[in-house]
């Protein structure tokens, strides 16, 4: 394989952005160029590699074609979150304002904030999705469970230490 150095210098560049790469499809592309550079045969290129003499070509050919920029990744495609925009700001300005007295809860947690959304916003969402949603808005899912303001801490304090004196450490 014989391919032109788009920039003098190429190579060496592009070991070293190899050498920095964590993902190692992103990696074998960067070597294809280097080795196609290099005059390597395909044949070897691809036992070298662990790659399809597709890939080892393709790769080539982009660099051939683009250069260095063109071997990054590119964007790829998702679905649509299934709240996004205005709901969404809703829904952090109604999460942030905290639990209301028909939430019946001290803190909203997933099927709280499932029925707020669609009770609220009209979006009908999974559990998954709010459980991402509210990962994605920086929210934890789990937290410790708040004291209850009817709790005794003396009554809690002499269990500990009278009644059940197998929890006392020896």
């Amino acid at each position: 394989m014989r391919i032109k150095a788009r920039v003098s210098g190429d190579v060496e560049r592009l070991r070293v952005l190899a050498r920095r790469e964590a993902s190692a499809e992103q990696k074998d592309r960067i070597m294809v160029a280097v080795l196609a550079i290099e005059s390597v045969e395909t044949l070897e290129v691809q036992r070298s590699l662990c790659r399809s003499r597709g890939f080892v070509r393709r790769w080539a050919y982009v660099y051939r074609d683009g250069g260095a920029e063109a071997l990054k990744d590119k964007p790829r495609g998702g679905s649509v979150a299934a709240i996004h925009g205005e709901s969404l700001v809703k829904l952090r300005a109604r999460l942030d304002a905290g639990p209301t007295e028909a939430d019946g809860v001290c803190t909203p947690r997933g099927r709280g904030v499932r029925r707020i959304a669609k009770e609220e916003l009209g979006a009908d969402l999974s559990l998954t999705c709010v459980y991402r949603t509210m990962r994605a808005m920086g929210y934890s899912c789990l937290a410790p469970r708040p004291r209850h303001e009817k709790q005794n801490l003396d009554a809690q304090k002499n269990f500990k230490e009278e009644r059940a004196p197998f929890l006392r450490a020896r």
